[in-house]
């Protein structure tokens, strides 16, 4: 946690702490010389005399192209006396305006001290009813960050947005060379990919996402430490051409529609023969609970559905795809 004397606008004086919003789950690997358990480490070096040097004999230079101007990492701090711990709010913007391409990292602000606590919250509700952001500046370790004050009402918390500077935005233009522009598209092709983000429209639930490559490497690290082998990926899809756009569009939207709409409906009894005899109820429930676990299956990744498949023996597991593996695995009597 980092203490800031105060949040300010010119008439309202908030302290504040400012605490880390985000973990980093990535895993993390030591460099080593291969055919050995010898780490590789950077060192801080003289680049002329090839001599280590010690943290505190190093300086900041700026290259002028002639020489390097040196300064003193103490001097960065006096040249912002005060404002290195105080928020300058500036003024107050509709949040929906700032384009989410400038927001960097996080941080939750909490009042500090409890005597502070209605001011807090007086500027977290103000905040929340009028949908603003506060727009300000403030400088941390030697340098200067534009950030976005908003609040968090569910949780009744304010937090503390970094924001990149207009001038760091690289001109898409300039960096794709291959934009499209204005394309012409049939009012078909139009209506079919509207159906296909309708088809996959859902609440956003970002409990509901998780880092299927991390454990793909924990898998790995863990196989490769008790001599085992772990599945591979399957390839990457071939680019969708010009030519089979429209197709492709169909499928996609078929397939998005199955697991949510017609589940089972399309290869039940009931639905090839409208008029045959309606089966039992414990028939229809068994059904029921197969389309539940198909879509259920469905929904998982491809190693997800190995390590289901592994666990419950199926044969064959190692050629399967991932709908195979589905459909394998939602047979009757497999296990979940």
């Amino acid at each position: 946690m980092r203490h800031l004397d105060k949040f300010h606008n010119g008439l309202v004086s908030l302290p504040v702490g400012l605490y880390t919003a985000t973990d980093s789950h990535t895993i993390r690997f030591h460099q080593l010389q291969r055919g050995s358990a010898d780490r590789i480490r950077n060192r801080r070096v003289n680049e002329r005399t090839g001599d280590e040097v010690d943290l505190a004999d190093i300086v900041k230079g700026y290259d002028t192209g002639a020489e390097y101007v040196i300064v003193e990492p103490q001097e960065l701090d006096e040249i912002a006396p005060g404002r290195s711990r105080s928020i300058d709010v500036a003024g107050f913007v509709d949040l929906d305006t700032v384009d989410p391409v400038f927001f960097d990292k996080t941080y939750f602000l909490g009042p500090r001290g409890a005597q502070h606590g209605k001011v807090y919250a007086l500027l977290e509700r103000a905040l929340a009813e009028s949908n603003k952001a506060g727009i300000a500046t403030f400088v941390m370790r030697g340098r200067e960050y534009l950030v976005a004050l908003k609040a968090e009402e569910a949780e009744g918390l304010l937090t503390l947005h970094t924001l990149h500077w207009a001038d760091e935005l690289r001109d898409p233009h300039a960096e794709v060379p291959d934009l499209p522009g204005k394309v012409e598209a049939t009012a078909a092709e139009v209506k079919m990919a509207m159906q296909l983000i309708d088809a996959l429209a859902m609440e956003w639930e970002p409990e509901a996402f998780h880092d299927s490559f991390r454990e793909k490497v924990e898998a790995l690290v863990k196989a490769k430490a008790s001599g085992e082998t772990v599945e591979k990926a399957e390839p990457a899809a071939e680019p969708t051409g010009a030519v089979d756009l429209m197709e492709a569009l169909r499928a996609s939207v078929e397939r998005a529609r199955s697991p949510k709409d017609t589940g089972d409906k399309a290869t039940s009894p009931g639905s090839r023969a409208a008029g045959r005899k309606k089966a039992p109820a414990a028939k229809k429930r068994a059904r029921s609970e197969r389309a539940g676990k198909g879509r259920e299956l469905m929904a998982l990744t491809k190693a997800e559905l190995y390590e289901k498949a592994a666990a419950a023996g199926i044969p064959g597991r190692s050629s399967m795809n991932h709908d195979e593996l589905a459909q394998a695995l939602s047979r009757p009597g497999r296990r979940k």
